[in-house]
């Protein structure tokens, strides 16, 4: 859907109901509004500050970010303003390099697998895309002061330009923040790993083309440091400081200059902005409470040294978007909503622990631990002789095919596909959705079985990805033009895989027998369990 395609409706009045609230207008509340809001569902987003918040704050974002912006139809317009960073540095105070991360030019979701970014950019995108929805409503300058909810919708008093306020709604996000007045609200506590650092942040516009490190953490005992790009045209310099106290004096232009002189002069970049930040590692007790739920940094904050705190919400966003959907049209009983926590925080720790594993690696402040430090790092660089990939891990538990084979929770694999007409990745051919990717062998099975229709009624994408194999009026049949799909078959011993729409397997079937059975359970599914065509085994 664009902008040409939709018309303005009148704004929610004072006391109407609408599908969902979301409270906040960052990165994760953007991309829940617009999900949602391409469903089909009535969004009223209620946002504190008066405008975007035009300040860069994360850094990056990995390729099923991008997967995610692709969908919301954005990517294309950020590629030019984004910088695809193949490598990521750790070095010691002198220059040793410790440890070497790659990132693949093309990763498992399609696209580049570390993006730099300049956040503003990436918010005016957004802002777009949700302004283009004629389902969500954007509202500014909209304090949220009270809550409360019943078991059929939930209250809200908001505080604007026009007064108080009564917004009623049957379902609430809290993508507020770290600072979160929902979860406040709601009385949930958070766990806290300890993991609790002061650090100086300086952004840069160049002036001119300029040789810095694209992307280097630099674990120096007298003065840990983070230089990493902000994509083209920005660039950032973070110091980790002593105290919070520090911060009042080390924010100074000149001592920051001084402090950057080895990289960068006045002549070659803008200092645009100071500010400081107390990395921290907290997890939300509670991410569902009745009809409110957390997502973002409202649930979970981590340090930054994976770059995966904005991508974190983006899952968490994905992950809400098309189980909220199931439920507000009816498919699935409001309980499909336990399973959000459930997939997403055994994901959330470990990327929080493994940040924080290499967080403490980074600051190290004693000589002696630090030099310690080195020649384990050096030799196990030595060991290896390969760049490190960095690997985030599988959902486990939760909306997933009862038979645990092989890939099922995994992230899926996004090729190039052609359909006779265009040629592009899977999602933009075939669109977004349930998908089940079949060999044309298993089709049949299906189609015998009666499962192809009953797949279409549910809005499942029925797609066989292979050499050209015979068009089928019941299935998109596409070339896989780089044989990803073949390998990733052939990995994992499958003949058939059900994609979720947050892009993770929902279970994977090896024969026709076995993928008609995967069918069922995919209906039954998204029927929230509902009653399906019984599927014998010797289909």
């Amino acid at each position: 859907m664009t902008g040409t395609e939709v018309a303005a409706v009148d704004p929610v009045p004072n006391g109407a109901a609408v599908d969902v609230v979301v409270v906040g207008y960052g990165p994760v509340g953007m991309v829940a509004a617009a999900l949602l809001g391409r469903a089909g569902h009535r969004v009223l987003v209620l946002e504190r500050y008066a405008g975007l918040y035009n300040l860069p704050r994360a850094a990056s974002f990995d390729d099923e970010t991008m997967r995610t912006l692709a969908r919301l139809g954005v990517a294309e317009a950020l590629l030019p303003k984004v910088r695809a960073q193949p490598t990521y540095e750790w070095r010691n105070g002198r220059g040793d390099l410790l440890i070497e991360q790659h990132f693949a030019e093309a990763g498992r979701s399609g696209w580049a697998e570390w993006n730099m970014m300049y956040q503003p950019d990436l918010e005016e995108a957004l802002d777009a895309a949700c302004r283009s929805l004629p389902q969500v409503e954007v509202r500014h300058s909209s304090a949220v002061v009270a809550l409360d909810q019943t078991a059929e919708n939930v209250r809200f008093t908001v505080e604007g330009p026009e007064g108080r306020r009564t917004v009623t709604a049957r379902y609430v996000l809290g993508c507020d923040g770290g600072n979160s007045f929902v979860r406040s609200a709601l009385g949930v506590g958070l766990f806290d790993y300890g993991f609790s650092e002061p650090w100086m942040v300086c952004d840069f516009r160049f002036r001119r083309p300029t040789r810095v490190p694209p992307a280097l953490q630099l674990g120096d005992p007298l003065s840990p440091t983070s230089i990493i790009s902000l994509g083209p045209g920005h660039h950032r310099f973070s110091f980790m400081l002593d105290s919070v106290d520090d911060f009042e004096t080390e924010r100074d232009p000149q001592r920051v200059w001084k402090r950057v002189a080895s990289h960068l002069t006045p002549d070659d970049a803008d200092l645009i902005r100071v500010a400081t930040y107390t990395f921290r590692s907290l997890i939300a007790e509670d991410w569902r409470r009745g009809r409110v739920l957390l997502a973002g940094d409202a649930a979970h904050q981590m340090p930054p040294f994976l770059g995966q705190g904005m991508c974190s919400g983006f899952r968490d966003a994905q992950n809400l978007a098309f189980k909220l959907d199931l439920v507000l049209r009816g498919a699935a009983p409001e309980d499909i909503l336990d399973t959000y926590q459930t997939e997403r925080e055994p994901h959330v720790r470990a990327v929080t622990e493994k940040g924080i594993e290499l967080g403490h690696l980074q600051t190290l402040r004693d000589p002696e631990r630090a030099a310690e430090r080195d020649r384990t790092l050096l030799a196990r660089r030595a060991a290896s002789g390969t760049p490190e990939a960095v690997r985030l891990p599988s959902l486990v538990d939760g909306l997933f095919a009862r038979t645990p084979a092989a890939g099922r929770g995994q992230l899926s694999v996004q090729g190039v596909v052609d359909d006779g007409t265009r040629r592009d990745r899977l999602d933009q051919v075939v669109g977004g959705g349930f998908h089940l990717l079949i060999e044309d062998g298993s089709l049949y099975a299906l189609e015998r079985a009666g499962l192809l229709d009953d797949l279409a009624r549910a809005g499942v994408r029925v797609v066989v990805p292979g050499e050209r194999a015979a068009a089928h009026p019941k299935a998109a049949v596409v070339h896989d033009v780089h044989g990803t799909y073949r390998g990733w078959f052939t990995e994992l011993g499958c003949s058939a895989v059900a994609v979720r729409p947050d892009f993770y397997v929902f279970g994977t079937a090896s024969g026709p027998d076995a993928a008609a059975g995967l069918a069922g359970e995919l209906l039954s599914a998204v029927h929230g369990g509902s009653a399906v065509r019984e599927v014998r085994a010797d289909t």
